[in-house]
């Protein structure tokens, strides 16, 4: 069960624009993430190496926590307001779900809710 600091730290990373550092940090090495339904990706190099990819085909991208994350056992759930700029300058916004599993302070599964049809508005 991850502590409520660990969380709050992950969560923080995260606000200050940290995405790769959060991973490389907080996740096991063969931690898996699903977008929806579709097929994970699996191990914390692979995972840095996504979000890379992400941040490099935007100009800027921001994550808003709304409100606090709930804790139950190994089960954290966030919510999320995500931000992403173009290189045209236009932005786009994704809410989410963020349903994480954890082994200790450590991230072992995460999933992440949204319609995906939020980033073609």
């Amino acid at each position: 069960m991850p502590s409520r600091d660990v969380v709050e730290a992950f969560a923080q990373r995260l606000e200050n624009g940290d995405f790769v550092g959060a991973i490389e940090q907080f996740y096991t090495p063969d931690a898996a993430t699903y977008e929806n339904n579709a097929a994970p990706t699996v191990g914390r190099d692979k995972l840095a190496a996504k979000e890379r990819g992400v941040l490099a085909a935007f100009k800027e991208v921001k994550a808003i926590r709304v409100g606090p994350s709930l804790i139950q056992g190994d089960i954290v759930a966030s919510r999320w307001i995500f931000s992403f700029t173009n290189a045209e300058g236009i932005t786009r916004t994704l809410e989410e779900i963020a349903w994480q599993t954890w082994r200790g302070d450590e991230l072992i599964e995460e999933r992440f809710y949204y319609d995906p049809k939020q980033l073609g508005r």
